[in-house]
């Protein structure tokens, strides 16, 4: 378990160019108006997370300029359209490669990794699986017994990850061959993610 002193970071994945939805998921707003790569940062933020870390590709400079004026790192994945494995790549090899100045009161021992589209999370869910975080641990949050987001990367696992992600797998393959803590969060929000308008949940848009 970490301590509260310890830093647990944050990472978002939002290069996809969303073709299903007809626009990149990122740029999607909430019924506040709020882009979701704009409300997926917040809420990593408001559950602890410190530092948190944007991943960008498609439309990069029209999601950058949403987030001019959050606390956030951001980091452009050149190769975004190979699929999630590079967005998880730019990321946790970023945030391996932070300086410690850049991360406060220590290293980060894991990291909270979500993708833009989940416009259910909330940051309780994200606080309850960051709270069992550490440098060894691998943890993801599941919805009446079905895995979901967000999943917890301890650092120790961070270069498996970072030499395994590939295609839209992300670190699936590697969650597979490996103890996951499952962290039950279905009393504190909603994991699915989005994949085309019809699944938007009403208001959103």
């Amino acid at each position: 378990m970490k301590s509260a002193d310890v830093p647990v970071a944050g990472l978002v994945l939002a290069a996809g160019a969303g073709r299903r939805m007809g626009t990149p998921k990122a740029l999607v707003r909430d019924p506040a108006g709020v882009p979701w790569v704009v409300r997926a940062s917040r809420v990593l933020a408001d559950g602890g997370c410190t530092p948190v870390v944007v991943v960008i590709g498609a439309a990069a400079d029209q999601v950058r300029a949403e987030l001019t004026s959050e606390p956030v790192e951001v980091v452009e994945a050149t190769d975004w359209s190979e699929g999630m494995g590079a967005s998880l790549r730019a990321g946790l090899t970023a945030l391996r490669d932070l300086p410690a100045a850049a991360v406060g009161d220590g290293e980060v021992v894991g990291v909270v990794v979500v993708p833009v589209d989940l416009p259910g999370l909330t940051a309780a869910a994200v606080r309850r699986v960051a709270d069992g975080a550490g440098a060894r641990v691998l943890a993801r949050a599941t919805y009446h017994g079905v895995p979901g987001h967000p999943v917890v990367i301890g650092r120790a696992h961070w270069d498996g990850v970072i030499a395994s992600a590939r295609g839209d797998e992300g670190a699936r393959g590697y969650l597979r061959a490996h103890d996951v803590v499952a962290v039950e969060c279905a009393d504190l929000g909603d994991g699915a993610d989005v994949d085309t308008v019809d699944d938007l949940p009403p208001g959103h848009g």
